[in-house]
Parts: C-alpha cells; structure tokens; sequence
C-alpha cells in the first residue's frame, strides 16, 4: 500500500519544489538580463531624453520575451540543482532502494517538460508577442524617432493567379504603392493580354486594387486607354509585406498571423522558406524544454556534483541554441528543408540525452525483470 501511495506523494513533493526553484532561477535570470540590457541601452535612452515612465514601460513590456528567452536555461538548472541536491540527501538512493526507479524520474520530468513548453508555446506568442512589439515601437519611434508607419519598401514583385504586379514603392503600413504596373497573362501564359500601369494605387480587403490615373494597353489590339480609377480582383494585402522588411523581425508575428503570411506569400510566388523556418522555430524553441529535461536527467547519471553538472548543462544550452541558430540559417537559405533546420538542436540534444538515458535504464530493467522472475521461481 505504501509503495502504491509513494509515486502520488513524491510528484507532488518533487513537483513544489522544482516550481520553488523554477521561480528563484527565473528571478535571477531576469535580473541578470534586465541589468545588462539596462547598461547597453542606458545612453540611448537619456540621449533621446525618455523619461523614467517610459523607460519602466519598455522594460515591462520585454519582461515576457526575456521569460521565454531563458526559459529552457532556467528549466535545465533549477532541474540540476534539485536532482543533484536530492541525489546528495541520498534520498535519490532511498526511493530506488525502495523500487522506485529512474524510469519514474524520467516519465515524470518528460510529462512535466511538456507542460511547460506547451505553456511557453501559448505564453510566447500571446503575451511575449504584444510585449515584444511594444518594445520594438518604443526603440524605434522613441528612441531612435522613426516612425514604423512611415517604412517605404522598393521594388517589389508578386504573382497572384494571372496577374504578375511590380511596384516601385510599397508603404505595408499604409497599404499603398507607387509606380505600379500590373501584367495580365492568358490562361497558358504564352501571351500578355494587358499592362496596366498607375501612378498609385490603394489596397483595400473590401474592393481589391484601386489604381489611380491608369494606363490599360492591349498589346493584341494596339490600344490603349486611360481610367482615372481601375479597380483589379487582386486580393493580396500589403500589411503581409510587415513581415519580410528588413527592419521588422517575423519572429514577432504570432504562428496563426504568421501562419496566414505565409499563405498569402505563397500564392503569390514568393519564396516563404524564411517565414517556414521561422514557423517552426516557435515551436521548436518552446519544446527544447523537454530537450533540457532530458539532458539533466542524463548528467545526474554521468555525476552527482551540481558544480560540474550545471558547467555541462550550460555548456550543452550554448551547444542548442549554437545548433538552433545555425539550422535557422540554413532553413533560410535553403539548404536544409525547414522542419528539419528548425528541429535540428532539438533533435541533435535530445538524442544524446536519450542514449544516456537508455544505457542505464536497459540494464535496471534488465534487472529488475531478472529479480522478479528469481522470485517467481
């Protein structure tokens, strides 16, 4: 009866303690980071003359994107430290002596790393979202004085269904463009049936394309003629050319918002391995946590010193996030296909965890079933 009571007992207790430790470590992360970007930012913030109001509010609002920055780090040392100190208690000993294996350790700890990536999934892109585009409004319209609405993009080329449109100047912000010509192709694409060129035009989700001032030539016929308004059934929104300027990270778009971007742009011809990788980044960055817990669990197998498991795991937390930048790149560029470039420190952690895992798992079970079968007999 004890032995079925204990794994009901024991969650809850190795449950408070690690949330105790997860809020500790979270603080001082926090701390840590806010210092640090309060030093590098603090000239620029009294060169533009912000006062003390504002500055706080730019710090509140990128409270959440450092939680889910550090996150996966905070999760991986409040872990060390609990094993280690529970394994230097001996009470690690006491449970497995009792029947309790290292198996229950790692069901637990994969169940609750889970948890909390499906958490800082949902925390991320709700909160960490609105509060990283806040702050990223405050540095450029208050600090830096540029008005994000004023961003003018050049050049700019799409196809949507028969229609390729180049414009010279795109405004995303306020879903304008300048300098546009519009190609209308046949249904074989073997021939132009019209070019339509506007001084200006305006986008609306309603009416479509309304070109001002424009110019309709028919190659085939010759012609031409002049319509002080031409309205064209193209459904594509400027606002999705927000998140391929170079100035405005697609990070900041939430999946669904950034999920619809890349729809957009797609049926536009563009190239979204960007936006792709992107996408999947969010959710593989939410579920290195289970990466992390994996890792843990293995070094507490490795050695029961808490100095040196937290030097490894930080080690191997600078080896993920080297791996997650580098396969974004390479998502980007298109060398990798991007679910594999997003996954790959994932995978690559997680894998290595799990074969230290496994090799000393496979020999207690190995045991264990050797036991029971001694006692049957």
């Amino acid at each position: 009866m004890i032995r079925k009571l204990l794994p009901g007992y024991l969650a809850t207790y190795v449950l408070k303690q690690n949330l105790f430790l997860m809020m500790v470590c979270l603080g001082v992360g926090t701390g840590i980071y806010l210092l640090s970007d309060l030093f590098d930012r603090l000239d620029d913030f009294i060169e533009a003359g912000l006062g003390i109001g504002l500055i706080l509010r730019y710090f509140l609002v990128k409270m959440p994107l450092i939680f889910s920055q550090i996150l996966p780090a905070v999760f991986l040392i409040s872990m060390l430290i609990q094993l280690c100190v529970m394994a230097k208690n001996k009470e690690m000993l006491a449970l497995r002596t009792g029947g309790l294996s290292l198996g229950w350790f790692v069901r637990f700890f994969i169940i609750y790393a889970v948890f909390w990536s499906m958490g800082q999934l949902m925390f991320s892109q709700v909160i960490g979202v609105y509060g990283e585009q806040e702050a990223f409004r405050i540095w450029k319209e208050d600090v830096r004085k540029s008005q994000l609405d004023k961003r003018v993009l050049h050049n700019i080329w799409f196809r949507e269904g028969k229609y390729v449109v180049e414009a010279d100047e795109v405004m995303p912000f306020g879903n304008k463009a300048k300098g546009v010509t519009v190609y209308e192709f046949s249904e074989d694409n073997n021939q132009i049936l019209k070019v339509i060129t506007s001084e200006s035009a305006e986008v609306s989700e309603k009416y479509g394309w309304k070109l001002e001032n424009a110019v309709e030539l028919s190659p085939d016929k010759f012609s031409s003629r002049k319509h002080p308004i031409y309205t064209m059934p193209l459904k594509l929104n400027l606002k999705v050319f927000k998140a391929v300027d170079p100035g405005a990270d697609p990070a900041q778009l939430p999946l669904w918002q950034l999920a619809e971007v890349i729809d957009q742009l797609k049926t536009s011809g563009s190239n979204v391995d960007r936006l792709i990788t992107a996408w999947h980044s969010k959710w593989s960055y939410a579920f290195s946590l289970l990466a992390m817990a994996l890792v843990s669990l293995a070094l507490v197998t490795i050695s029961e010193n808490i100095y040196l498991n937290i030097g490894l795991g930080l080690a191997l937390t600078f080896t993920y996030y080297a791996l997650f930048m580098i396969g974004a790149s390479a998502g980007q560029s298109g060398v990798l296909p991007p679910i594999v470039a997003a996954w790959i420190g994932n995978i690559v952690i997680s894998t290595l965890a799990g074969l230290r895992i496994a090799w000393v798992l496979i020999p207690e079970s190995a045991g264990k079933y050797m036991g029971r079968n001694k006692r049957l007999k």
